[in-house]
């Protein structure tokens, strides 16, 4: 019988993560110029960013980071950017890249969210979906000769699952 898994915890992604994060980073989009260590850093520097870990028996196992772009002067309504979501391989498909990104859509409830993901991948692609992201354009050739779906969130308050 193998034991239980320790829970996963979401939390705040701290500088002292950076390294950590360059390193999954470096992983999960190799070829694609993943993020450095001092990109990490420069990122969570950001006073309109927010960003969050996921974390195994203390250990950083996922991240992701969104900024506010901006808003519009008429509505007021804000305007944000997915900037990142990344988990470890061998932590995938356990819902983790879900909870992550529900945290990132609640801190934007009620401004519009764009991101951008390789139109390969299937199971991104079906998650940001699933939370109400509709294709807005293409980047043809955007991550290093593969194309890019542009997509976007109309605003909502709070979580719509």
């Amino acid at each position: 019988m193998t034991e239980p898994r320790e829970p996963v915890v979401i939390g705040a992604l701290l500088p002292a993560d950076a390294a950590r994060c360059a390193e999954l980073d470096a992983v999960l989009f190799a070829g694609e110029n993943p993020w450095s260590a001092a990109i990490f850093e420069r990122e969570m520097a950001n006073p309109d960013g927010y960003f969050v870990s996921a974390r195994r028996a203390g250990m950083l196992i996922g991240y992701g980071g969104i900024v506010r772009l901006g808003s519009t002067g008429f509505t007021g309504v804000s305007f944000y950017e997915v900037r990142n979501i990344g988990v470890d391989p061998a932590h995938q498909g356990h819902g983790i890249g879900r909870r992550l990104l529900d945290e990132l859509l609640n801190f934007a409830a009620g401004g519009t969210v764009y991101l951008e993901v390789r139109y390969d991948n299937e199971a991104a692609i079906a998650l940001y979906r699933d939370v109400g992201f509709d294709q807005v354009g293409l980047r043809p050739g955007y991550y290093n000769g593969v194309d890019a779906l542009t997509m976007r969130r109309e605003p909502r308050t709070g979580i719509q699952t």
